[in-house]
């Protein structure tokens, strides 16, 4: 191979590295919508066994008496090893009644992500705050001591 085409070749491969890796890595999270699907499902006649059948199993149901489901879509893209930004999010909600028949569907979008900024490396707590050697020799001394709930006498059990 001659200079000039090892040189073209090189530049050519580095071209093609330097606009791929601009390209952001895009990424699909939770339930794939199909708003056919979802337009399907009318309150009042469809029940909890039908969503079931038409929509799947949710992304997660509430934690109290199963009252309603959750479906949840996610598109996030990042640049190289960033933090993902949400592009867009829709929520499904489902809502049942006391006989498990639908009584509403509600969808929500990317409005609702809540946005936070953690607080440094460590998590603020109530209390008194405590050293490595503190918390390594804290407890000699008051093993099976009165009043800190270890066996009176020293054990046995007998």
């Amino acid at each position: 191979m001659s200079l000039p085409v090892r040189t073209l070749g090189t530049a050519a491969l580095l071209v093609v590295l330097g606009t791929t890796a601009c390209t952001p890595a895009r990424t699909h999270q939770g339930y794939v919508v199909d708003h056919d699907l979802v337009g399907s499902v009318q309150p009042g006649i469809d029940n909890r066994d039908s969503v079931l059948q038409t929509l799947g199993h949710p992304s997660f149901t509430s934690q109290f008496n199963e009252g309603e489901w959750f479906y949840v879509s996610r598109d996030s893209s990042n640049f190289s090893f960033r933090n993902p930004k949400v592009k867009t999010q829709t929520t499904l909600r489902v809502r049942f009644d006391q006989a498990g028949n639908v009584t509403a569907i509600d969808e929500t979008g990317a409005e609702l992500v809540a946005s936070i900024s953690p607080y440094g490396k460590t998590t603020p707590t109530l209390g008194r705050r405590r050293s490595f050697f503190s918390d390594l020799f804290g407890n000699i001394g008051t093993v099976g001591a009165p009043g800190a709930g270890g066996a009176p006498g020293g054990g046995g059990g007998q």
